[in-house]
């Protein structure tokens, strides 16, 4: 449901577009919030397309086609927006490794979350970055407000490192766990 949603978001800002682009929109501003990959993209928008959600405006050389959102597929995605509760049941790789440190000793737990730490710092600064560009004036500002929830997420969990590494250093230094 929420590629199908994406999709159709994407379409509501971008305005008439091909399956390339769209998907090009994935791994340039969304990789941090979803991906999606052409074997994905292309048969949603065409289940779109038969749903009446989108209309291929128009088909290009080699068969390119480019879409358009319907009124029904704005009213859809509205709906999804405002009635729909999200699935906030998340599978989180990470969390997981969290709860599993102790599996570890000290040292090789540090030098995981020390990686970890580094990674979202990373993350952070080129999240901050794409999020600037879209506070510019000159910038739609579309994804401002997932630019803005990647940001704080990756901090936390970049400073969330940093104090677990220090909390196993410390452990360790007095000797508990490895």
């Amino acid at each position: 449901m929420s590629l199908r949603m994406a999709l159709l978001g994407l379409l509501v800002t971008k305005g008439p577009t091909n399956g390339y682009a769209l998907t090009r929109t994935f791994a340039d501003s969304l990789s941090h919030v979803w991906s999606a990959q052409h074997s994905q993209v292309y048969p949603e928008l065409a289940r779109l397309a038969e749903t009446g959600l989108v209309t291929v405006e128009d088909e290009g050389p080699r068969g390119q086609k480019r879409y358009t959102v319907t009124d029904a597929g704005r009213d859809a995605l509205r709906h999804w927006l405002t009635e729909v509760e999200p699935n906030r049941t998340v599978r989180n790789e990470n969390a997981l490794r969290a709860f599993l440190l102790p599996t570890l000793d000290r040292e090789d737990a540090a030098r995981l979350v020390r990686k970890e730490a580094e990674y979202y710092q990373r993350r952070t600064e080129e999240i901050t970055r794409q999020r600037d560009m879209l506070r510019d004036p000159q910038s739609t500002g579309f994804g401002v407000y997932a630019a803005e929830l990647g940001v704080r997420i990756s901090s936390a969990i970049a400073d969330w490192a940093e104090w677990a590494e220090a909390r196993l250093e410390a452990e360790r230094a007095r000797g508990n766990g490895g």
